[in-house]
Parts: C-alpha cells; structure tokens; sequence
C-alpha cells in the first residue's frame, strides 16, 4: 500500500484530485489560510475517474479543521504571540552518516525566510562525507563529535552557540518555510524552556510508513498547546513533542541541566533524551508550548525492521528514564509508575492482535515487553559507558 502526501489549502483548493495508479490514497495536511488546522486520509477512486475533492475532504476532516475555517470566516482576532523581536538564534542538525538526507535538510533550512546560524554536529561519523557535503554550504558551520551519541552532540551543540534559543531538527526531516519564525515567537513567557512544532510525514511510500503514521507518528495534534506539570505528567513528556522538531532556550542547561549522555541514539538506551528533557523541565515547574503552526516534514523508517526497532527503542527508553527517575534522582512516582507500566505491557501480551490493515507483521506488544524487560540493564550499562567516555574525553 502507498500513499501520496498532499498539503492543501481549504480556501485555495483544486478542483480535482488526479487519481494515479501508484497511489491507493493520499494523507493530506490541511491548512487554513496558510495555517495548518487538520489532517485527512482520501481514498482515490477507484475507477479512475476524478473525485470531488471539497466533499471528501470536509467529510474526513477533524473538528480543529471546522474551528479554524470558521475563525477566519468571522474575522476573529489572532490569538497567536506576536513579540516585538525575536531571540537571537541558532538552528542544530545532529547527523551521522546520512548525507543525502542532510543535504535536502540543509538546502530548505537555507530557503527560510528567517536565517539563523546553522550548525551541523557530526556525530563519531565513518568518514568525511558529511564534513565535504557541508563545505559546500558557505553559510552553514561544522563541528565534529568523536564520542557516540545523539544527546553528546546535543550538549556539543549547546556549548558551541551564543544564540538565546536552539532549535534542533533531525537531519531526516525538512522545515516548512515559516518553521523557525513560528518556534520562536512562543519564548516570550519566562517560564518556557522548550517549544515544540507538528511533524508531519514527508513520504508514505512503504507499509512501515504508513503503520508508524496510523499510530501517531510524530504528530501532537493540530491546537496550540501550553505544558506544565499540573496538566501533564512529566513522566509522559512525549505528549508534549519530540527532538525532531524543538527549540529550547539555551539557559535551559542552568536550569534543569544538560541532555542526559546515557540516553538516545548512539547508546544502549536507543531513544528518550528528549522525553527525559522534556521531563525535567516540567518537574522543574517550567513549562513546553506545543504549535502546530511550526510545522517540518519527516521520513519516516521505511522497513518493517527499522520500524521494529524503533518501538523496541522507545519502550527500552522509557524503563530506562524510570529507572535514572528511581535510581539516581530518588523520585518516589518512579516505581509505581514502572510498575503499572509492566502490567500494563503484560495485558497486552495476552490480548488477541488487531487484524486490521495496519497490523503489524510482527508482535509489537512482545517487541515492547522485551524493550521494557531490558531499558533498565541497558540505562545502567549506558550509564556506565558515559561515564568512561566522558574522563577519557576530558583525559585526551
């Protein structure tokens, strides 16, 4: 199954879908006067015919769709922040050897209306690859990494820029034009350490895809959302947003610390130095803003492997987070939290998989289960790797 991606506006639309034998559908982003509001999924036609795009639309569109339309029909005043001046700042690619990707992330980071320092933080690469391709962007900088990790290079990038905020964007996914400008004009409250935007997928293409879309994928929903620890569990900062679309202010080390280096891509624990983040920012009483007009394009993992060992990933992050919560920063909601998340995990073990046609070819409650049983071994191995990395960095 593939299908197409499409971004429409509701005010401005064509008046036809073209039907094509490559695609069973499209996932269309919605937008209202430019704004994104909604998102639909369009079945094609099946004979081949045209099909009447307004109707098929509005009949799958969310009720945030309706809201926004009707917004701008009555001319209601904008409610988004709209500071005086924008802090000064710089925007992050942490990237290991994917160079094709990086380029079309560089090259729309570059077509932005609002230019910012770029910096590329190449991380333990395996060759120059990524250094030459940079070399060609005269405007962009490069740094290299040498130690694993994706929340090593994190914290490389936090110590290597002046700006007021850093936005960070996966070296995999391309910023919409006013990206950037929409991060940052929600720091205007103090209290806001992290800003996070809508990621939507660039591509459909595979069955991978297409299953990591229909549960959820990156998207946070499609209204602006302000985050503390009073309407959100610091425990489930994911809700909140991911590191493939966040800006955070640079005192954000001052405040609740750095990214934790046992964490994320590159170590043992495979993901979560964002949602661990994430976490501490709300447990430290400050607060995330959520805005979907911030919106960048991601490709997704396009095999069932990949797609396997990425939620195996995030739940091994997960017990990994609750055991460093537990273990080293003796929060007591650590281990009732872990333990209603096993049993959780469990029920879902016995319960009968979905046969619908996003079903997995593989168990995905076993692939958690297993994620789950080793995030808090693998955290504290992780742990102990960090540690060494880091005296032996600081002996060099």
């Amino acid at each position: 199954m593939r299908l197409a991606v499409r971004d429409i506006d509701i005010l401005d639309l064509p008046p036809d879908f073209e039907p094509t034998d490559d695609y069973q559908g499209a996932l269309v982003l919605i937008r209202v006067a430019g704004r994104p509001c909604g998102q639909a999924v369009i079945a094609f036609d099946t004979d081949g015919g045209k099909m009447p795009i307004k109707d098929r639309i509005l009949s799958a569109a969310s009720s945030s769709v309706f809201e926004a339309w009707l917004r701008h029909r009555l001319a209601l005043p904008d409610s988004s922040p709209t500071p005086s001046q924008l802090p000064k700042a710089s925007v992050v690619i942490c990237t290991r050897d994917r160079t094709e990707d990086l380029e079309r992330c560089l090259t729309g980071l570059l077509a932005m209306p609002d230019k910012a320092d770029i910096l590329v933080v190449d991380n333990a690469p395996s060759n120059e690859a990524t250094r030459d391709l940079v070399g060609r962007f005269d405007t962009v900088r490069y740094l290299r990494e040498p130690r694993p990790g994706l929340d090593v290079a994190r914290n490389t990038a936090l110590r290597n820029t002046e700006a007021d905020v850093v936005a960070f964007i996966d070296d995999d996914a391309v910023p919409d034009p006013l990206w950037l400008r929409t991060l940052l004009r929600n720091f205007e409250d103090p209290l806001v350490l992290a800003v996070t935007g809508l990621t939507m997928a660039a591509e459909l293409e595979t069955d991978s895809q297409i299953a990591f879309q229909h549960f959820g994928g990156f998207c946070r929903g499609f209204r602006r959302q302000v985050y503390d620890a009073y309407n959100l569990d610091p425990f489930t900062g994911w809700h909140a947003g991911a590191g493939v679309n966040m800006a955070l202010r640079r005192t954000i080390v001052d405040a609740v610390g750095w990214f934790d280096e046992a964490l994320d891509a590159g170590t043992l624990s495979l993901a979560g130095g964002d949602t661990d983040m994430f976490r501490r920012v709300l447990e430290a009483g400050y607060r995330i803003i959520y805005d979907p007009e911030a919106l960048n394009w991601h490709r997704h993992r396009r095999s069932i492997k990949e797609l396997q060992q990425q939620m195996y990933g995030y739940e091994v992050a997960s017990f990994a987070i609750l055991t460093k919560a537990l273990l080293f920063e003796g929060n007591p909601r650590a281990l009732p939290r872990m333990f209603r998340s096993y049993s959780r995990l469990l029920r879902r073990l016995f319960q009968p998989r979905p046969t619908h046609q996003f079903s997995l070819p593989y168990n995905d409650a076993l692939t958690q289960v297993r994620g789950a049983v080793s995030g808090p071994v693998r955290y504290l191995r992780a742990r102990a790797r960090a540690r060494a990395g880091e005296a032996g960095h600081k002996r060099g």
